[in-house]
This record gives C-alpha cells, structure tokens and sequence, in this order.
C-alpha cells in the first residue's frame, strides 16, 4: 500500500485503513494491508522496549536555561538560516511547522502557524521535550534519527495513538565532517495537511544545510592553513597541522594525510600518533601542530582492538597499542564493516562484503569507497586484498545483551544472521 499517494487523493481514507492496521498488528492478527518497512520495524522496536501505544508518556521539559544552552552549543545554530528560508514561508501557507531537534531528540526550535503550534502544545510537542522514538514512539523526530535518513509518518503510523491525528516529515542532519548525528528537521501538522511530496521537501532543504556545514568547515581549514603558513615556514622535518578533529589543514616535510586519528582528550606535550610515532602536540589559533620526533614512525607492535556494539547509535572502536590509544565514533555503515571483518578473520574479498551488506556481490564500488573511508583511520590495523584485520591485531567486540539489538537498524543481510547465530568472536 503505497499510504502517500492514498492520503493525497483520500486522507480520510488512508488514515482509516492505517488505524486497522496498526490495531491488527498491536492485535497480533493479519492486517489488511502490509505497513511501510520502514514503519513496521519501528513499531517491532517500539513493543520490545516497553512502549505503550495506547498512553502517551511525556517526560520532562527541558528549562529554558537549558534549551538555551544547547542552542549555543549545537552546530545546527549555523545553518537555521538555510532551514528557516528552506522551509518557512511554505510551511505556514500549508498550515505546517518547522521542529528542530538535537541529537537526544530535544526540541529545540519550533517554528511556524500559530494555531498548529497550539496543537503541537497538545502533543507535548514542545520547546525541550523529548521525541526520541524509544520515548514517545514511531515518530518524525525520532524515528529518523535511529534510521539516519528521512522519514514520514502518517496518521496511525505513530505508534502511540495521541499522535495518530498528526502527520510529520523528518530528515537527520548529519556533521560532514566525521558523519556524527546533529539533530533532526522535522515539518509537521495536522492529518488534513499531509501531502506526498513533503518528505522529498524536507529532505533537500536538510541536504542544503548539511552542504552550508561542509563550506564552514572548509573556510575553517583555510584559516587554519593561514595561521600555519608562517609556522611550518620555520620548521625542519615532518610537521602538520591540523584542526581540532584531525582534519589536516598544512603539511611540511610529509605526503599529504587528509585526516589523523587523534585521541578524545588531546593537549599540549609529547606523545605517540599512528600518523607520525613519537611526536610533540603544539596548540594553534584553531588547532594543533603536530611535530614527528624525527625518523619513521615507530613500529605497531603488539596491537588491540575493542569494537564497542553495545548501545545503538554510539558505537565506537578503540585501539591500544604501542602508537599509544586512541578512540572513535562509527557511523552504522562503518560498525557494519567492522563487525563482518570482526567475525571473518581471514578476510573479505569487496565482493563478498557487498553481499554480506547488500545482497548484491556487485555492489563493489560502494564497499571500496567506504572501506577507504575506513582505512584513513584504521590504515595501521587493516590489510586489504583481501579486507582483514592484520594478523597481529587482537580484536575484541562488545555485544549487547540481547542479541537482537546488534546494529538494530541495519538491513545487512549478513547482520540479519548475526542476530541470529552465535557467530560472533
């Protein structure tokens, strides 16, 4: 059932036929029609956690202090401009309004028709509330930000019933720099002002913001290479400087490294980075000077590396070593990779991990790219031809308790069996 198009010639309708489906499924019976993927893996997370579809459960607002101080801290302060002349002007005329919420799912503006906001006040659909999804259910808010792409829900879509009379558009904004989420856009009103082609919409302002984040980001490095030009000018030897995510911004004495890996808490004084070995750490105007002590990098060594599943959407990789320890947040694909090279030890050809993730061998140029992506980080620890982790590398991989949570929102065919088996190491 394709429930966009429905609602846009008979709304009345498509809500009515979705209110039976939901009640089927709630019911444990057949449905007269099949919810959207999408939809019916939501709702599959939403009655293993407990949520209750016929209460609404509103957990405390957020203080207007602390709103206030989240704004200040998020990048997504810079790109409201985008978002508001993106989406606005269109959203008041259509009885719509424009929610952007943090990466915890906090409301943190709301904007649009006054009356529809009124509404929204009827929802808990607040300045601070909570809409993540294993709260307050399938969501526009929420929901998109456990499946980090853009999503509609519809009517009885909404897993909890209060929301059924409102329908909602939602895309995740995403930090180009390192794919970590920033928060959610979502537009939302009520049923009578649903329209198909809302989500494609919002969507494409999401990307236009997530574009103006990728130029700061490149006027940031270019100010950096400014404050470093003078600085390498002096130096002997290898040096780079890079900015406060190991972005590189100069290089003097050294190929070009895009990115190095750094530790979470870096300060001033010497230390030891796969990228360069022995090294001494120099604070700039907006980033740090990295100096190698002279000579190769020092070899590897004896190496380990624990590969942190355990809590969706903060999966992590920490490596320990004798280039010192270090770790990093995963984006779903990246865990996905690592937990399939985890559990082949041996290896994987590009082919095979196209199937493991796709179902299609021929996907290679997809795997390629991403496992590059992969390598800038993990170079040091990873052989290709076939992909493995080298040899010398101890792996250990933190699961979560229930089996069923491993990367719960990966449709990865080779996941899937994961789920399923006891082949993990």
């Amino acid at each position: 059932m394709d429930v966009t198009q429905l609602a846009a010639v008979d709304a009345t309708r498509a809500a009515r036929v979705l209110d039976e489906v939901r009640a089927a499924r709630l019911a444990g019976q057949p449905a007269p029609a099949a919810p959207r993927r999408v939809i019916e893996q939501s709702w599959e997370r939403m009655l293993r956690s407990g949520v209750d579809p016929d209460h609404d459960f509103r957990s405390g607002l957020l203080s207007r202090e602390e709103v206030q101080r989240r704004r200040e801290a998020s990048a997504l302060r810079h790109v409201l401009p985008v978002l508001r002349e993106g989406l606005l002007a269109v959203a008041d005329v259509a009885h719509h309004i424009m929610v952007v919420a943090d990466e915890e799912g906090r409301v943190l503006w709301r904007e649009g028709s006054a009356p529809v906001l009124r509404r929204a006040d009827g929802l808990g659909f607040e300045l601070g509330a909570d809409w993540r999804e294993d709260v307050v259910g399938t969501n526009g808010v929420g929901t998109p930000a456990v499946v980090r792409r853009p999503v509609q829900v519809f009517a009885a879509e909404h897993f909890v019933r209060s929301q059924a009379g409102w329908t909602c558009a939602g895309a995740p904004l995403t930090d180009p720099r390192d794919g970590r989420l920033l928060g959610v856009v979502d537009v939302s009103g009520p049923l009578e002002t649903m329209h198909p082609a809302t989500l494609a919409w919002v969507d494409s302002v999401a990307k236009l913001a997530e574009a103006r984040l990728r130029e700061m980001h490149v006027e940031s490095l270019e100010r950096l290479r400014a404050v470093a030009a003078p600085v390498l000018a002096r130096l002997d030897g290898r040096a780079l400087v890079v900015d406060a995510d190991g972005w590189t911004a100069a290089v003097s004495g050294m190929p070009y490294t895009r990115r190095v890996a750094l530790p979470k808490s870096l300060s001033p004084g010497p230390m030891r980075l796969p990228a360069l070995g022995p090294c001494s750490v120099e604070p700039l105007a907006g980033g740090w000077l990295l100096r190698a002590a002279g000579g190769e990098p020092a070899p590897r060594g004896a190496s380990r590396i624990v590969l942190d599943l355990r809590q969706a959407r903060s999966w992590s990789v920490e490596v320990s070593g004798g280039a010192g320890s270090w770790t990093r947040e995963l984006t779903p694909r990246h865990a996905e990779l690592l937990c399939l090279l985890a559990v082949h030890r041996t290896g994987r050809s590009a082919s095979a991990l196209a199937g493991d993730l796709f179902g299609d061998p021929a996907r290679t140029v997809t795997v390629r790219a991403e496992m590059s992506r992969v390598r800038r980080y993990l170079g040091a620890f990873l052989e290709h031809r076939p992909y493995r982790f080298a040899e010398d590398t101890e792996v250990e991989v933190l699961l979560p308790d229930d089996p069923r949570d491993l990367l719960p929102y990966s449709t990865a065919p080779a996941v899937g069996g994961l789920r399923t088996s006891a082949a993990m190491p």
